[in-house]
């Protein structure tokens, strides 16, 4: 996503934190990624009642999560090249008032065009979220350690995901649909705020062009790729037609994707 840079300047450099703040930044970090992920299959339990509700069919409630993959594959390329240019808090709190955001959205959506835009902003955060701890991992932990905090990230992707329809289940039989985000948001405002206190930078930002092509090419790839398979399932409304060529357009845009990051 970003251009091959030499020796690209500094703009200046960060301490190393202690033992107590990278407990901090990681555990908090865990935590906000399991709130973002738990949202990723929450809603699939949530569809019946989305229906009766809203009054839409199957297929268009289905887009609450087909949308949020989506604009996750479109944005996860992109978080290579905010991870380079900005900091740790910065990219962090971006993140967080995106989940936050949609989240508060989704919650006072008063019809599906509404709840499916808050499931965007929730994803634009997810998005964000995950490369981010990603990469703050391999900056604080040493080498010789990261195989536990792996681990540990691996439980977090792994269980979030899992139990979100269980989760969804339970809120539903007491509660609306729309307690679905009004239990979330508290835990994302609290990490939220958490994180603009007590998280510290602990990267070193750099000057990373954009190569604005190969944003264009992975949004057409993962974006295409997703659609398709996302397709699939109704395939007997629209048609082979429609997954086919979604398909075939993201393998297309995927293979020029990967030419161009090898050209670069």
């Amino acid at each position: 996503m970003t251009q091959a840079v030499d020796s690209a300047p500094r703009t200046g450099s960060v301490a190393q934190p202690s033992a107590g703040e990278t407990r901090l930044v990681i555990g908090l970090l865990l935590v906000s990624a399991f709130v973002v992920i738990l949202n990723e299959t929450i809603m699939g339990v949530a569809l019946p009642r989305l229906m009766d509700d809203l009054d839409i069919s199957a297929a268009t409630g289905q887009w609450l999560t087909t949308g949020f993959l989506l604009t996750m594959a479109v944005v996860i390329p992109i978080t290579g090249f905010l991870l380079q240019r900005f900091n740790t808090r910065p990219v962090f709190v971006w993140a967080m008032s995106l989940f936050s955001a949609g989240t508060l959205i989704a919650l006072l959506a008063p019809g599906f065009s509404m709840l499916l835009l808050g499931r965007i902003v929730q994803a634009s955060g997810t998005a964000i979220m995950m490369p981010l701890l990603m990469t703050t991992v391999l900056t604080l932990i040493e080498p010789a350690h990261r195989g536990r905090v792996m681990g540990n990230i691996s439980i977090v992707i792994s269980v979030a995901p899992a139990i979100g329809p269980t989760i969804s289940g339970l809120i539903l039989n007491a509660f609306s649909w729309r307690w679905l985000f009004g239990f979330v948001l508290p835990i994302a405002i609290a990490a939220l705020i958490l994180g603009m206190v007590k998280v510290r930078n602990v990267s070193t930002p750099r000057k990373a062009p954009l190569d604005v092509l190969s944003v264009v090419l992975s949004a057409f790839a993962f974006g295409g790729i997703v659609y398709g398979l996302s397709s699939i399932g109704e395939a007997g409304t629209t048609g082979p037609l429609v997954p086919i060529v979604s398909l075939v357009v993201g393998a297309l845009a995927l293979a020029l994707f990967v030419f161009r990051q090898t050209r670069l």
